[in-house]
């Protein structure tokens, strides 16, 4: 079955959840606030090695989510 969450959904609300800004976020990841704001908002896709810096800054953080995300649109591709 093709099942996927909103990656940038689960982002902003995780953020949100830390109560951290856009800009509080994107300085505990090491990168730019403007870089961070086009992954929220689906401009651009997360680097391995922007995930790997989230799970190690928030170990807490389902990294599942981007991988069935991933499989969901592999899945309707197929239809």
């Amino acid at each position: 079955m093709c099942d996927g969450g909103d990656i940038m959904t689960y982002l902003i609300a995780f953020r949100k959840n830390k109560g951290l800004t856009r800009t509080e976020m994107a300085k505990k990841l090491g990168i730019s606030h403007s870089y961070y704001e086009k992954i929220e908002l689906g401009d651009r896709e997360p680097s391995r090695n922007i995930l790997e810096r989230v799970k190690r800054t928030f170990p807490s953080f389902d990294m599942n989510i981007f991988f069935n995300e991933k499989l969901h649109e592999t899945c309707n591709k197929g239809n």
